[in-house]
């Protein structure tokens, strides 16, 4: 497997996202989910409308079970995903037990390879330059809430990673490279 890179740059996911937005709200809503929960790229593809929805709104988690572990991990719901979804399930007739991102050919979810080639060429038609493919989503997602203030050590569990070294590996980010963080409750 090739290294990918994460889109570190919020122009560009910005673009990404509106050749997206003409392509397919499938398309889309696949790209938003995946660079705001992190998830793998076969649990992605694995959602089903019932992960998501309760037949009358949209859920506020999603739990999904992992093969090491006997409780299910979460992954929050949030308002870009939302936004999308809505869009995505008012255009579309789902049955409860079909994929989220089901092909146009059959009832499976997009393969891993068309998986690439939506998240590929929308990165090229955007002009954008280096190494993208699948994993760019989840590494995006990593990138963006480490550089919003989120541990490494929480990262990390998300990822399944040994040590915080390995994922600012993963994620690209030199752990000597200063940058400030904005710590603001809010309150």
């Amino acid at each position: 497997m090739q290294y990918v890179e994460p889109l570190k740059s919020i122009d560009d996911i910005n673009a990404i996202k509106e050749i997206l937005r003409k392509n397919s709200q499938r398309d889309l809503l696949f790209f938003v989910f995946g660079i705001n929960t992190g998830l793998r790229i076969s649990d992605l593809l694995s959602l089903t409308v019932e992960d998501v929805w309760d037949g009358k709104e949209i859920k506020e988690f999603l739990y999904l079970k992992e093969s090491d572990s006997s409780e299910p991990k979460a992954f929050y719901i949030n308002q870009s995903i939302r936004k999308e979804l809505k869009i995505y399930l008012s255009r579309h007739h789902f049955e409860m037990k079909d994929y989220l991102f089901k092909s146009k050919k059959n009832n499976s979810p997009i393969s891993r390879q068309q998986a690439y080639r939506i998240i590929n060429q929308a990165a090229k038609e955007a002009g954008i330059t280096g190494k993208i493919g699948t994993h760019t989503i989840r590494k995006t997602f990593g990138y963006h809430a480490y550089r919003k203030g989120i541990a490494i050590s929480i990262l990390g569990r998300i990822f399944n990673h040994q040590s915080s070294a390995e994922t600012l590996r993963y994620l690209g980010i030199d752990k000597n490279e200063k940058h400030l963080i904005k710590v603001d409750v809010n309150l």
